[in-house]
């Protein structure tokens, strides 16, 4: 069976795989499949978990936080800011998982902390709203 090459590409670095003869991932539309020999595909990955496999061996699972996914001349890149690599399917879900909580909570305090300079923004242009209005009307 003819292979392709996995070229994982993330902020700390490549690394490439060959012989992949199948991939599946995720994009907006839903899951697809990636052979050998396929037309030239672009697609944004989705959150979540793909896998792919060498021949007969045991399928690999990638965890990614989004991808860039591009497929041509059998050559398939993934660029993401990171990644987790494991063949134990039940260990990357796990870190999926606190992956996926750990940003949430990262998020959540970023939207706390936008809210709260909202307000002090808001604070601040009533503030001089009042002062320019009370000193236009003679009363500062």
């Amino acid at each position: 069976m003819n292979g392709f090459t996995l070229h994982l590409c993330a902020t700390d670095g490549e690394t490439r795989i060959e012989g992949v003869t199948s991939f599946v991932g995720e994009d907006a539309s839903g899951s697809f499949g990636i052979l050998a020999g396929r037309a030239t595909l672009i697609t944004s990955l989705v959150f979540g978990l793909a896998w792919f496999r060498s021949g007969d061996a045991p399928w690999q699972y990638l965890a990614l936080p989004g991808a860039l996914l591009h497929f041509t001349d059998n050559q398939l890149h993934l660029y993401t800011r990171r990644y987790l690599l494991d063949a134990d399917y039940e260990r990357i879900s796990a870190q999926l998982q606190r992956q996926l909580l750990a940003e949430e909570q990262r998020l959540q305090s970023m939207k706390q902390s936008l809210r709260q300079m909202e307000d002090e923004v808001m604070r601040r242009l009533t503030e001089l709203s009042q002062d320019q209005a009370s000193r236009r009307y003679g009363g500062g």
